[in-house]
């Protein structure tokens, strides 16, 4: 399971752990917050993307405030070859809807994230990719995003704060935020690269870095840039990405059981939608007993209030793009 593991150190871990907060923050401003000269910063963030634990820089964008609605998919395979299912991995990667992807292990066997502005036109895609498709899949569970928040990676160092778990939140409802084309565009080149600097963007834009400076500030007041975080491949850490979906008896103990689970530091999400389960959490962790000593830890706490839980844990992550592609 963990035989590409590889070998990192507290310093290591805490770079990681400044650059999840602010990826956009300077090697000066890392290396006196984690105790380490510019150049060794430097050095290690190399070193860490040369061995693949920093695959990526991104930024969490609510694309709610643009006027999009999330809507979510759950795929069950049925009649497949690996030719088949590499054929709809690549169809559901490549198309302009799908912000998250991946493949799982447990309930499901695929799970898709899409953003949508028109209902009617993403019916017509969805029509057309049963056409298609349709016979591969056993099950197709639907559920309709409201609320993405999303916590620190707490579990990178060896004493945190559980006041100190400050999160990004992406939220449905609200007026949407007026943007234009250059915003847009702003936006799109920051979610493929959050370090980029800005006199580059300017360029690539043929604009003034202060222009730029101005467009992000803007863009971070108004929440439609949540945060600039960092992309792991959590595996060469020895960790899984784990989703737990919970039936509660007792609903009222929801947001108790939520209050609760913040402290605890492989939480990396709270879902909130509208379907398939009263509960979901995403959580890294070492393996599938870890999980399960959590959900006995909430059955003590909340006795009598869990109905039943499932899980999936991810297998790949195709794509993470939180900007819409239109």
């Amino acid at each position: 399971m963990y035989n590409n593991m590889v070998k990192i150190d507290l310093k290591d871990r805490k770079i990681l752990y400044q650059l999840d907060i602010n990826s956009r923050q300077s090697l000066s401003q890392i290396g006196k917050k984690v105790g380490l000269p510019k150049n060794v910063v430097a050095y290690r963030i190399n070193r860490l993307q040369d061995i693949g634990v920093i695959k990526s820089f991104y930024t969490v964008i609510d694309a709610f405030k643009l006027g999009y609605a999330s809507i979510r998919f759950y795929l069950t395979y049925q009649y497949t070859t690996p030719e088949i299912q590499k054929e709809i991995v690549d169809y559901f990667s490549n198309n302009k809807y799908t912000w998250w992807f991946g493949s799982f292990e447990g309930r499901f066997d695929l799970a898709l994230i899409m953003w949508v502005k028109d209902l009617n036109e993403f019916y017509s895609f969805w029509k057309e990719t049963l056409k298609r498709y349709r016979y591969y899949f056993q099950e197709q569970v639907f559920s309709l995003y409201v609320q993405i928040s999303l916590y620190r990676y707490s579990y990178l160092l060896d004493e945190f704060h559980p006041e100190d778990r400050e999160k990004y939140e992406i939220t449905g409802g609200g007026k949407p935020v007026k943007f234009d084309d250059l915003d847009f565009k702003i936006l799109k080149i920051l979610s493929e690269d959050a370090r980029m600097p800005v006199t580059e963007i300017a360029r690539l834009l043929d604009t003034t870095p202060t222009v730029v400076n101005y467009r992000i500030n803007k863009l971070i007041k108004a929440d439609v840039i949540q945060g600039f975080r960092i992309n792991l491949d959590i595996s060469k850490l020895g960790y899984k990405w784990f989703k737990v979906d919970i039936d509660l008896r007792d609903y009222t103990k929801r947001d108790h059981i939520i209050s609760y689970m913040k402290a605890n530091p492989h939480l990396i999400i709270v879902d909130e939608s509208a379907g398939v389960t009263d509960l979901e959490f995403e959580f890294h962790l070492k393996n599938l007993n870890q999980l399960h000593e959590i959900m006995e830890d909430i059955n003590i706490k909340f006795p009598n209030v869990v109905k039943n839980y499932k899980y999936i844990y991810a297998v790949d992550v195709y794509k993470m793009h939180y900007m819409p592609e239109e």
